[in-house]
């Protein structure tokens, strides 16, 4: 899985060490993502202040190469309810509950929060860069 930090990195830069990331998660495992997870992307995605850096367009394009080709997972309250411990920001806790109910192997985050928490549950949460040096979807308890 990959967080919303992570993904518009990806989107806005292309060649870069989220969007390699995104590449090789695409091409070595299962990108996992939830209704709220797309929606949180979608807004962040659009944000007028990212029209400097890539056309809407682009952008519009790359959310639907995510929801093509990421596999939609259902997040049940019981899946909330495990995600503990919870992160300091409480809007991140999306993707510990999406980790659960995926069956995730890894996190591959940009943010602080989330990356505080490495390992989460024995489950590892790695920077971009950390996700590409291990070179593919790395095994639990890493």
């Amino acid at each position: 899985m990959l967080d919303t930090s992570t993904l518009v990195s990806a989107a806005l830069r292309v060649g870069s060490t989220p969007h390699q990331a995104l590449a090789l998660a695409l091409s070595t495992g299962e990108v996992c993502v939830s209704v709220s997870t797309l929606a949180e992307l979608d807004a962040v995605l659009m944000r007028p202040k990212f029209d400097a850096y890539q056309l809407r367009d682009v952008r519009r394009a790359f959310l639907a190469m995510v929801r093509k080709h990421a596999t939609l997972v259902l997040v049940s309250a019981d899946d909330e309810a495990k995600a503990v411990p919870v992160c300091r920001d409480p809007k991140d806790n999306q993707f510990l509950a999406l980790m659960l109910a995926c069956g995730a192997d890894v996190l591959v985050s940009s943010d602080a929060d989330l990356l505080a928490l490495h390992p989460w549950q024995g489950l590892p949460v790695l920077s971009p860069q950390a996700f590409l040096t291990v070179g593919a979807i790395p095994a639990p308890n890493t």
